[in-house]
């Protein structure tokens, strides 16, 4: 028993494994570097090709976002037009909808059915084209709105006769800018004077507010006899939910009536948006499977090279007692040691590339953590399997043939 004690290898430590598997790399530093480098290139070109793709796809849904992809507008349905009096939306409307689970934000605009006019010398059935709507207060954010001068209607000004005009309704009523100092430019609406206190930036989003004069929801009631049923319900959801939310609508803006209320569809961009991250993903998982594979070849490549030129050091180390399971255990540890610095040199090379590139587009900048992780996983993997078949030749030398191959 002691004697077949005696003729056991002797264990190492892990540390002794790992001192082995570098033996390779410290002792070929070119080829080790040059193996290293085409890991390195294949994770760069996989971080790279799904970073600068996901970067252009970040600033597209941006744009895309920007189009009211999840924006929908609720009004009184045409149909009750042709019976004289249109149908009203309920006053409280508004509040039910902000219910809604799904709904992020909720605003809402009323035609007063009122005329702006310069002055008080202007024919006063002459509106240029403008409409007058009371607005509540929270319109901005809905509709994604932005003042250009200025501010907007906020509760200190509400009870006031002020009034913010679209970018149209100003250039058409002769205001480009407002006053830095002195008295506020005023304009006449239904026989009252109305200060002037914004201007708005163009709004794609809703043409309507650039020809409207928007006065607040309570100056409306109390100085153009507004009745508070609004005409339009601006209502931005989240984007995954907009098909439910807009099939409950109706009901809920009008439980009594729900055919009279008309809700816009989804917006053709979100069609796009959908359609481009669908085209993307599949893109970027081709790419970054051939990337990856062409940097495995390259290490097992360099592996099989490398036991070739070294079989006089295992037949060596296996004359002097060396087991079958170190030998493959020290080539597997320097084929994923080659693969994992080839793989860090590579994640560290394609974030610096994709930031570059963005930030020279003037893109966002979107390095999935997932990708890097993805490819130092990837790596790892495949300097395992690089090196398997090089460790199981070289652990299947004997020490005779090893040594007479010399």
């Amino acid at each position: 028993m002691n004697g077949r004690s005696a003729m056991r290898p002797a264990r190492l430590a892990p540390l002794d494994l790992l001192a082995l598997g570098l033996i390779g790399i410290r002792t070929r530093r070119a080829r080790a570097a040059l193996s290293a480098v085409g890991i390195a290139i294949g994770v760069a070109t996989m971080i790279v090709v799904t970073g600068i793709p996901a970067s252009s796809e970040r600033a597209l849904l941006q744009e895309l976002a920007a189009l009211g992809t999840n924006m929908l507008q609720a009004t009184p349905a045409p149909s009750g037009l042709a019976q004289g009096e249109p149908p009203k939306l309920p006053e409280e409307s508004v509040a039910m909808v902000g219910r809604i689970g799904p709904v992020l934000s909720v605003s809402a605009v009323a035609n007063t059915h009122a005329v702006v006019r310069r002055s008080d010398l202007t024919d006063p059935r002459d509106g240029s084209g403008l409409t007058v709507l009371a607005s509540r207060l929270d319109l901005l954010e809905t509709i994604d709105a932005h003042i250009l001068a200025g501010r907007f209607l906020d509760p200190s000004a509400q009870a006031f006769p002020t009034v913010v005009l679209g970018s149209v309704a100003a250039a058409r009523l002769g205001f480009p800018s407002l006053p830095v100092t002195g008295p506020p430019l005023q304009v006449m609406i239904a026989n009252r004077w109305f200060s002037v206190i914004g201007i708005l930036a163009r709004t794609p989003l809703s043409p309507d507010i650039d020809r409207a004069a928007l006065v607040s929801w309570d100056a409306a009631r109390s100085e153009l006899g507004f009745d508070g049923h609004p005409t339009v319900i601006y209502v931005r959801t989240r984007e995954p939910a907009i098909e439910a939310v807009r099939g409950v609508l109706p009901a809920t803006i009008f439980p009594e009536q729900p055919s009279q209320v008309l809700v816009s569809r989804p917006s053709d961009a979100l069609t796009a948006k959908r359609a481009t991250e669908s085209a993307f993903s599949a893109l970027l998982l081709g790419l970054a499977l051939v990337a990856l594979l062409v940097g495995g070849v390259g290490v097992a490549n360099t592996m099989v090279i490398s036991v070739l030129e070294r079989r006089a050091e295992i037949g060596l180390r296996r004359a002097l007692g060396a087991s079958r399971g170190q030998i493959r255990a020290q080539f597997l540890i320097e084929s994923t040691i080659l693969s994992f610095l080839g793989g860090t040199a590579g994640a560290l090379l394609g974030v610096l590339g994709t930031v570059a590139y963005a930030t020279g587009h003037g893109w966002p900048v979107a390095v999935p953590l997932s990708t890097v992780a993805a490819g130092l996983g990837g790596a790892v993997l495949v300097g395992i399997l690089a090196g398997a078949y090089p460790s199981i030749r070289a652990a299947r030398l004997t020490p005779t043939a090893a040594l007479a191959a010399t």
